[in-house]
Formats: C-alpha cells, structure tokens, sequence
C-alpha cells in the first residue's frame, strides 16, 4: 500500500472518530444513563444533577408555576435546559404510552400516575391543590356556594370527567347532590377558566392556584374544606428518557426547600 494511501486512510479514520464523538457529546447522554428512579438505585441529588437537554411533561395547572421553577433550576444547574410541554393530565399519559420523547412526568392526579407504572419511576407527590368556583367578573349572578352552581339560568363549564379536575369537580358536586348541566365540558383546566374570563360561561370548577392568576376577571368563590377535594400531583421520570440521571435529579429537586417556595407562593400546598 502506498504511503500516500495511508495517510490518507488514517486522516479519514481520525475525522470519523471525532464526528462520532462530537455526536455523543451533544445528546447529552454519556455518564447520564444509569440510575433511573424506580429501578432499586438512589436517585442523584439535585445539587449533583448532569447537564443535559430536559424535557418534562406536565399538568397544565403547573403553567404558570413551572416556568418559574424551570428557570430557577437552570440557574441553578448552569448547562441544564429544561422545556416544558403542559398538557391536561389525560393527554400527557397518552403522549407517554404512544412514545413521546420526553425525560419526566407530573401529573395533577395520582390515578393518571398510578396507570403509568410500567412507564415511570417511582413517584412522589410534590404539591396539592384544591377547587374553587370562578364566577364571571363581577359576579353578577352571586353565587357563593356550590348549590348555586345547579341554578339552570347559569352558563356553567366544567372539565371533562376523564380529566383529573373534571374528575374532582363530579367528585364535589356528586357528593353535595348538586346536579349541574355543563354548557361545555373541557380538556383540562385552563380551557374551563378561558371561558369563564372571557365571558363564554358564568362559572366554572377550577383549581385556586388557575383562579389566583386571573386578577379581576374571575371572581374566586372559595368551597369549604368538608365540601372539597384534595388534588395532589406526582412527579416520576419516564424509563424512555435518555437522560435518567439528570431527570431524576430535576423530579428530586423538585422536593428541596427551593422549589417548595416557588410552588407555595403561588398557592400550592405542601405534599
């Protein structure tokens, strides 16, 4: 073989190898593969978490909130990137069995979690939540309690029932022998609120952390505690992730003194 042959085989070989090394660099997986929560080994702690590209799945209650926690996060973990995609709970867990690339999940339920075992980690709650009546600006048709909401001159729109606040909302109102015809039922919560701020409907079940948000367009009407219910929402890491050990690090920190301010200033309660 000549040496000019040579030469030029070696130079091809090493440009291949540093190609292939560039690529493995920039999916973030390397040393991030092992310790997927739920599989017996400890999750790593947030302070330790690698860098990678996240992408979380999570309930649309969470919007507001997580955009804050998201931000805190990579501040805190500088090469971290996490990108949300909020969705109501029952179209995430199908987004998850149909593949979806996707590193963590949280849910507003843990009944949309528990379907999920052969897909997830093990969960933990990270936060709760409870229902309160949106009435339209103003509140022009008083209502300040549940039985109101029966009242067949009232435009009322509720979540649909195989969404979880569609779901605590029958819940309530089966529970109160309350019967309320819904004008629309909804994907999930923030579709319930829209058209409760936009005037569409007079009232509507929504959580109290999405009524918090909407100043004086709604008219939050609280429903007392023997009367309500309790939502909790669990985080778990997905087995498909490709980066298990910095998602199981962000659902960890997701738990910290830090991320726990962030959730209850805005009206979550504690797990």
């Amino acid at each position: 073989m000549s040496p000019t042959l040579t030469r030029r085989r070696t130079v091809a070989s090493a440009a291949l190898s540093a190609a292939l090394l560039a690529g493995l660099t920039a999916c973030g997986s390397g040393d991030d593969k092992p310790a997927a929560s739920g599989t017996g080994s400890a999750a790593p702690s947030a302070s330790a978490a690698p860098q990678a590209n996240l992408t979380v799945l999570a309930a649309s209650s969470l919007t507001d909130v997580f955009k804050t926690a998201g931000a805190a996060y990579e501040k805190a973990h500088p090469g971290t990137k996490v990108t949300f995609s909020f969705a109501g709970s029952q179209e995430l867990a199908a987004q998850v069995k149909q593949g979806a690339p996707a590193d963590a999940l949280v849910t507003a339920d843990t009944k949309t979690m528990d379907g999920l075992k052969s897909e997830t980690g093990d969960p933990r709650i990270i936060a709760k939540n409870r229902l309160v009546i949106a009435a339209g600006k103003g509140n022009p048709f008083k209502i300040d309690e549940l039985k109101d909401l029966a009242d067949t001159k009232l435009k009322v729109v509720l979540a649909a029932p195989e969404v979880p606040v569609g779901r605590y909302s029958k819940q309530i109102l089966d529970a109160q022998k309350v019967e309320v015809k819904p004008v629309s039922q909804e994907p999930n919560v923030r579709a319930v609120l829209g058209k409760v701020e936009m005037g569409e409907a007079d009232a509507g079940l929504v959580y109290k952390t999405d009524s918090a948000k909407s100043g004086d367009k709604v008219v939050t009407v609280e429903i007392p505690d023997e009367q309500n219910a309790v939502a909790s929402y669990p985080a778990a890491t997905l087995k498909q992730s490709k980066n298990t050990a910095a998602a199981a690090a962000f659902v960890a920190w997701l738990s910290t003194p830090e991320a726990q301010k962030i959730l209850q200033e805005t009206g979550f309660q504690q797990p």
